[in-house]
Formats: structure tokens, C-alpha cells, sequence
């Protein structure tokens, strides 16, 4: 019986609200127009009625503090759902000298104004249609023919085939990368300090412009970094990859292969940026072995295979490690290689001083 009451309750009490809402819903968005200055006096009437300080009227009603200050300079008309709140804060009556507008009544009157000021300015009202005729008209009269300096594509310079360049490529394999319009080469801005100018100096005999660096904060990375189209689309034309490299399966380009001039310095490119010099220790009856080994890690395949098929060919006896890294296991081969095709990184040159100082015959460090 109890129970029943209370659904009984429940449902009127709800019907009840619900009617309730229904008139103040269609009414939230119409605008209340006061005559002149008789806005401000309201409002300040209910200040004075009411005393309370503007921000607590402000919270009663649900607006801003500066909402209710613009409508008090009358800058804004009052909605009417908030000059009902007013109202019964203050305990006054409706205004009766007021009139109420639908919501954006000004909108049509803002328009006429508007046309009539383009009228008398230029003779027609505006046409999308006669407007891009016209820029059409213009734009093969003149405009093409006169393009601004801003959205033409720069010169650089398109050097020839070169040693130089076939570095610049082993470069931009291991640690470039290309957008639409930009070339990057990321290093390590505290142990390739002295590489990064040296590639900086590289990109700028090329090209005929000075890489900008960039560093990130609290990244021990150098970024260098130049921002031309014509040179992202000359990279294209030596073999160069737009966008992700790896997943396009990266590869050593065909000009540079079919020449050996050209594969040592890119070979050489590839090492000083992706390649390493490390020691591999094995322990044996208590007693430490260390052993030097050239790497090269790549995760594309195409470029994995060019590069051990090149320094087998070259007779520096690579093998293939864990099928994501391409090595030179044995001392003589090691210095071979520094001898041969040499490093232009002064952190590889300094790593193979200090493993093969005090190395024996083998090359074996205990």
C-alpha cells in the first residue's frame, strides 16, 4: 500500500515539473526591449530592491557577472527568461513598457542595412557565381602570369653525380628523412656534435644552402633541417623516398651501385650515421674475451642485403646477424675497412683508436 502511494506521488509530482517547464522552455530565448536608458534604471532598481551585490544577482540567474554589467550599459537586450528571474528576485512586477522580439529579430534588419550599403557601393548585390567568373577572368588575364614571390617554389642547386652525393645518400638512408617539403638529417646532438657540422657543411656545398639545426628541449638531438620543394623533388630524381622509408623497403639506388666510386662514400654514409663500432665479450673459464665488431642495423630488407652484398664484394667478409644487422666480424676487417673506406665521423675514428690500441695479432681484447 505504501509502495503504491509513492509511485502515485512520484508520477503526479513529475507531471507536474514537466507542465511547469513547458512555458518557460519557449520563452528562454526571446529578447525583452526596454526603452532607452529604462533598461538600466530596471536593473538597477533590482540591486537596490533586492540588496544584493551584482554577483550574487548574476549567480541567481545563471549569467556571467559581465553579461548582466553589458546589459546594464543596455549593450545587450535582456533575454526573457532572465528578466523573469529578476523579477521575482526583487520581488517586482513584469515591466509593462517593455516588448518582446523573437530570438535574432536583428539579423533580417542587419542584412537589409548591409545590402543596401553594398547596393550603393558597387552598383549589385554580390553573386558567388559573377564573383568567380570574374576571378577567373582575371586570373588568365594577369594573374598567372604574375605569381607572388611567396607561393613560388625556390631554386637550389642540382649538383651531378658525385662522390659527395653518393655520401649525402648513404646520409639520408641511415638518418635523413623527407616530407613534401622538407629534408632532415636527426643526429645525436652530444656524441655526433662534431658530425653534424660536418654534414651541415656537406649539405651546404651540395645545395647551396645552410641546413637550419634544431634541438628539443631536453633531447640530446640535432635535427638539420632545410625546407625547399625543388630539393625534395630532386632527392626524388637520385632514388630518395618521400614519407616512411621503411615501409617503402628502402634501397640503395641504381647509380650508385653500378659504380664503385660511388658505393664506397655511400657505404660510408650509411656506417657514420646508422652503423656502430662495439666490443663483443664472451667469458671463457673465468677469463674475459672482447671482440671488435662493425654494425650496421637496418629493419628494411632491401637495404640489408645491398649493403652486405656491397661489402662482400668489396672483400670485407660481412655477415648477416639476427636478420637485422649486417657485420664485420674480423679485426683485419675491421681495419681494412677504416683503411679502404674510412669513417668522416670523429666518434667512429676515436672508438676504433681506443679498441685496437693494445690489441693483439687476433684483434682478441682480454
Amino acid at each position: 500500500m505504501l509502495i503504491s502511494r509513492f509511485i502515485v506521488y512520484f508520477v503526479t509530482f513529475s507531471l507536474h515539473n514537466r507542465d511547469m517547464a513547458k512555458p518557460f522552455k519557449g520563452n528562454t530565448d526571446k529578447r525583452v526591449i526596454f526603452p532607452q536608458s529604462k533598461q538600466q534604471e530596471f536593473l538597477k532598481r533590482v540591486a537596490s530592491v533586492s540588496k544584493l551585490p551584482w554577483r550574487l544577482i548574476a549567480e541567481k540567474i545563471g549569467v556571467n557577472k559581465r553579461t548582466l554589467f553589458d546589459w546594464r550599459r543596455e549593450k545587450y537586450s535582456i533575454s526573457l527568461g532572465s528578466l523573469k528571474k529578476l523579477c521575482d528576485i526583487a520581488n517586482l512586477v513584469f515591466p509593462n513598457n517593455v516588448e518582446i522580439r523573437e530570438p535574432f529579430w536583428s539579423v533580417q534588419k542587419a542584412s537589409k542595412i548591409g545590402g543596401k550599403a553594398t547596393y550603393r557601393k558597387y552598383g549589385r548585390i554580390g553573386n558567388p557565381k559573377v564573383r568567380k567568373e570574374k576571378w577567373q577572368e582575371w586570373w588568365e588575364k594577369s594573374g598567372k602570369h604574375n605569381p607572388n614571390k611567396w607561393f613560388v617554389a625556390r631554386k637550389v642547386a642540382s649538383p651531378k653525380k658525385s662522390t659527395e652525393l653518393a655520401e649525402f645518400v648513404g646520409i639520408m638512408l641511415g638518418d635523413g628523412g623527407i616530407t613534401k617539403r622538407q629534408i632532415t638529417v636527426t643526429l645525436d646532438d652530444v656524441r655526433d656534435r662534431e658530425y653534424v657540422l660536418y654534414v651541415k657543411g656537406l649539405m651546404k656545398k651540395l645545395f647551396k644552402i645552410e641546413p637550419r639545426i634544431s634541438k628539443r628541449k631536453n633531447e640530446s638531438s640535432a635535427t638539420l633541417k632545410i625546407s625547399r620543394t625543388n630539393l625534395v623533388i630532386f632527392c626524388k630524381s637520385i632514388g630518395l623516398l618521400v614519407g616512411n622509408k621503411i615501409k617503402q623497403n628502402l634501397d640503395i639506388p641504381d647509380w650508385v651501385k653500378e659504380k664503385k666510386e660511388y658505393l664506397i662514400p655511400c657505404v660510408r654514409g650509411l656506417m657514420d650515421t646508422d652503423g656502430c663500432i662495439f666490443l663483443e665479450c664472451h667469458s671463457v673459464k673465468e677469463k674475459k674475451y672482447c671482440y671488435p665488431r662493425l654494425s650496421l642495423v637496418t629493419a628494411s630488407p632491401s637495404l640489408r642485403f645491398s649493403v652486405y652484398e656491397t661489402l662482400e664484394k668489396l672483400g670485407f667478409s660481412p655477415k648477416i646477424r639476427n636478420n637485422r644487422s649486417v657485420q664485420i666480424e674480423k679485426s683485419e676487417k675491421i681495419k681494412k675497412y677504416f683503411n679502404e673506406i674510412g669513417s668522416s665521423n670523429i666518434k667512429h675514428i676515436n672508438r676504433f683508436k681506443e679498441f685496437f690500441e693494445g690489441a693483439d695479432d687476433d684483434g682478441i681484447l682480454s
